[in-house]
C-alpha cells in the first residue's frame, strides 16, 4: 500500500509538473474539432499558449527566471522548425497569419512546454544531480547533439555515436528525488530514456489531433515510427543539460566532478 500511495503522489506530481503541455494537448483537441471564429486555428493555438505562459507567470507557477530559460528553448525549438519544415521533414498544412516561412509562431511553445516540465518537475521533486560530468564535457555533447539535427541532412548523421557518448559520459551520473518524503536515485541516462519515450508519445496524440503532419501522414494519420523516439531521446538530453547547466550557473557552483559525490544542484531558478 505504501508503494501504490508513493506511486500515485508521484503521478500527481507530475502531472503537475505536466501543466503546460497538457493545456497544449486539450486546446489541439479543442481546436481540432471546434472551428473557433475570426482567426485561423494556428492562431488560436498561439494566443492560447501566450496567455497561458502568462498566466503561469501571474500565478507564480512559474518564475521570472524559469521564463527565461523557457523563451531559449522557443527559440532554439523555431529555429529547428523552420529548418525541418524548409527540408520537408515535416510540415504544417493549415493556414495561419502568424506563420514565419510555412512554420506557425505556436510551434515553439511546444519545445518550451518541454523545458516548462522540467523546470515544474525540478522543484517539486527537488531533484538533485549526483557525478554530474565537468562542463567541458556537457557543453560541447549537447551543442553536437543539437547541430546534428541539421548537419544530418548534408553529412553522415551521427545521432547513434552522440547516443553512445552520452552513455559513456553519464554513466556513473544519477539523479535523485523526493516522493513524499522519502527519497529515490535513478540512473541519468534511464530518465533520459523514459522522458523521451513519453515524449514519443506525447507526439502521436499531437500527431493525431494535427499538431503537424509527417509526410506518411499526409493521406491518413498513422502512428510515428518508433525511431523518432532517439531523436526525441536527444532533444530531451539537450534540454536537460541546458536546464542543469543553468542551475549549476545560477548557484555558481564550481564544474568539477568531483564535487559531486553528493547532490549539490537543488532548487528552482530562482529570481
Amino acid at each position: 500500500m505504501r508503494a501504490l500511495k508513493q506511486l500515485m503522489y508521484f503521478g500527481w506530481e507530475q502531472a503537475l509538473s505536466c501543466l503546460f503541455p497538457v493545456v497544449i494537448f486539450a486546446s489541439l483537441a479543442l481546436t481540432q474539432f471546434v472551428q473557433l471564429p475570426l482567426l485561423y486555428r494556428y492562431d488560436w493555438l498561439l494566443l492560447i499558449c501566450l496567455f497561458m505562459q502568462w498566466w503561469m507567470v501571474r500565478s507564480g507557477l512559474e518564475t521570472r527566471d524559469e521564463l527565461k530559460v523557457i523563451t531559449l528553448f522557443h527559440i532554439i525549438g523555431l529555429a529547428l522548425e523552420l529548418f525541418k519544415v524548409h527540408m520537408g521533414s515535416w510540415s504544417y498544412p493549415e493556414e495561419g497569419f502568424f506563420k514565419i516561412f510555412g512554420v506557425p509562431l505556436y510551434s515553439g511553445f511546444m519545445y518550451a512546454s518541454v523545458a516548462s516540465y522540467l523546470c515544474q518537475a525540478w522543484r517539486r521533486l527537488n531533484v538533485n544531480l549526483v557525478k554530474w560530468p565537468p562542463f567541458l564535457a556537457v557543453v560541447p555533447l549537447a551543442s553536437a547533439i543539437y547541430l546534428n539535427f541539421f548537419t544530418h541532412h548534408f553529412w553522415v548523421d551521427v545521432r547513434w555515436w552522440l547516443s553512445a557518448l552520452v552513455i559513456i559520459v553519464f554513466w556513473k551520473s544519477s539523479v535523485t528525488y523526493e516522493v513524499n518524503g522519502s527519497l529515490y536515485r535513478m540512473p541519468l541516462v534511464f530518465s533520459f530514456i523514459l522522458i523521451g519515450f513519453f515524449i514519443w508519445i506525447a507526439e502521436n496524440i499531437a500527431t493525431f489531433f494535427g499538431a503537424w503532419q509527417y509526410p506518411n501522414q499526409t493521406e491518413a494519420w498513422s502512428l510515428v515510427h518508433l525511431g523518432k523516439v532517439s531523436s526525441w531521446l536527444l532533444l530531451v538530453i539537450v534540454s536537460f543539460l541546458i536546464v542543469a547547466t543553468l542551475k549549476q550557473v545560477k548557484r555558481n557552483q564550481p564544474f568539477d566532478s568531483k564535487t559531486y559525490d553528493k547532490p549539490t544542484i537543488t532548487g528552482e531558478i530562482s529570481e
